[in-house]
């Protein structure tokens, strides 16, 4: 042993010869152990020269040192066997390759997510114009049944139906991260108050609900239309990985101070994550726990550990979570609970109270034109007869082009244009921006399968006079116009 010894492991070469060092073996980590003695019994026994696989030592302090070596044996002179060793510290060159790993791997799942989003999300768009049509009918079908009418109660049952299917595809688009509405600052703590009841309801006897909420919580800016259904789905995948047997559910808040090495290990996030102040929201279980197969593919749309079910309650997690710029750190071992963290960047604002949408009075009627744009045949047949229900002449048109034209023809009775976002040719940005050159007060009542996001940094400054959210029914479609049509926008 030369003096470098005691840079490497902390120990003099004095040290290396007494008590603390009877063996090199005593210092390899447990893990290296055995393929190390083999490589050494190579050395020793058949006179090879090895080169060892990268191994861990321990330091004086405890602590673990990548080395390297290189061991070769020889005969002196009087025939003695010795045998000669070359060690060299690695952990600087081998830590960074395992951070590279990291990287690759977190790099690899963001592309995996995203193309899974993209998939969804575009299912989920098609689907919601469809839906339009479904719950359009559905709901026009209703107004002209009378009470005693048999065919009523089918008629319900299918408009239920078609709203189970429009929550899927919200579900979906949440997932795609395509689903984001008007944002503010939110209280975590008061989301899960709000939700306590309902949440104590949906577990059985045997599962008790746990809190440890901290005070003085941060804000958050987040949808508070949204966060709700992130607690939500948490706290039913932890009783139904608790089961029938019962067991505990914790769910905690706390804030915590997140640095670059912290985030290293959170490979659930939507992008590179800054460091700075988070909001924490902690959900605990005493369930089965995963593998490391079902932990690889927990988020994923559509799947599930379940015999039936849909899967979509953690897909939904994710996207809301990556929406609002926050990751997910999971901890799960079979039989030992699974544990799911949230993390909001923490904002300085204080919470504020959302002000809930007026709903609209019944027997408004309108008039004048509407001009409604979309590249959907059914939804321009169905929007048109809810449309002239409630009192407009209606024009239609496939795209935004053709919009345009009718536009330019019709202006002087056009009191309103719905306009598609999501079309062929001309999209509803482009469309908006030309609609407002013609005509700069023009009333615009946005429509799409996609969740109303940050609008006015989309839309670069181009106002408009409301979102509609496809799929609508009647009484949405008649609302926003007369919000639009009487209001500043």
């Amino acid at each position: 042993m030369n003096p470098a010894v005691e840079e490497l492991l902390g120990y003099t070469p004095e040290e290396c010869f007494g008590k603390k060092f009877r063996n090199w073996l005593d210092v390899v980590h447990p893990d290296d152990r055995d393929r190390v003695t083999e490589e050494f019994r190579r050395v020793e026994e058949r006179g090879e020269t090895v080169y060892y696989a990268p191994m861990r030592v321990r330091h004086k302090n405890g602590s673990w040192v990548w080395v390297k070596a290189i061991a070769t044996s020889y005969l002196s002179a009087n025939g003695e066997r010795y045998i000669l060793e070359v060690t060299q510290d690695i952990t600087e060159q081998v830590e960074a390759e395992q951070h590279r790993q990291q990287l690759e791997e977190h790099t690899r799942e963001a592309r995996r997510l995203e193309s899974l989003g993209v998939l969804a999300g575009g299912i989920a768009h098609d689907f919601n114009n469809i839906m339009v049509s479904v719950l359009g009918y559905s709901d026009l079908a209703l107004q002209k049944l009378s009470p005693s009418s048999p065919a009523r109660l089918m008629v319900e049952k299918a408009m239920k139906g078609g709203e189970r299917a429009a929550e899927l595809c919200s579900q979906m688009l949440a997932y795609s991260g395509n689903r984001q509405l008007a944002v503010g600052a939110i209280d975590l703590n008061a989301v899960v108050e709000e939700m306590s009841q309902l949440l104590e309801v949906s577990l059985t006897n045997k599962t008790a609900l746990k809190y440890e909420l901290e005070a003085d919580l941060p804000a958050v800016e987040a949808d508070p239309t949204q966060l709700p259904q992130v607690v939500m789905n948490l706290i039913v995948n932890a009783s139904e990985a608790i089961g029938e047997k019962g067991g505990v559910i914790g769910v905690s808040t706390r804030v915590m101070e997140c640095d670059s090495d912290y985030w290293k290990g959170v490979f659930f996030s939507g992008e590179e994550m800054a460091e700075g102040v988070y909001v924490c929201l902690e959900v605990t279980d005493t369930g089965c726990g995963m593998d490391a197969e079902t932990k690889a593919r927990i988020f994923d749309p559509f799947f599930t550990t379940k015999f039936t079910g849909r899967g979509l309650g953690l897909a939904t997690v994710l996207g809301i979570t990556r929406a609002h710029k926050g990751a997910i750190e999971l901890s799960s071992e079979p039989g030992k609970g699974t544990t799911i963290r949230l993390l909001f960047p923490a904002i300085q604002q204080p919470a504020e109270q959302v002000a809930q949408e007026v709903a609209v009075p019944d027997g408004w009627r309108g008039a004048g034109t509407v001009l409604l744009v979309d590249d959907e045949a059914h939804v321009l047949e169905v929007g048109g007869l809810m449309l002239e229900r409630a009192g407009f002449e209606v024009r239609a048109a496939r795209d935004g082009r053709e919009a345009l034209e009718v536009f330019r023809e019709y202006q002087a009775d056009i009191v309103c244009v719905v306009l598609d976002l999501m079309m062929p040719n001309m999209n509803g940005e482009e469309t908006l921006r030309e609609l407002r050159r013609i005509q700069g007060d023009v009333k615009v009542v946005l429509s799409s399968g996609y969740h109303e996001q940050d609008m006015s940094e989309r839309l670069a400054g181009v106002s408009f006079a409301g979102f509609l959210n496809k799929p609508y029914t009647e009484d949405s479609l008649v609302g926003k116009l007369r919000q639009a049509i009487e209001g500043d926008g």
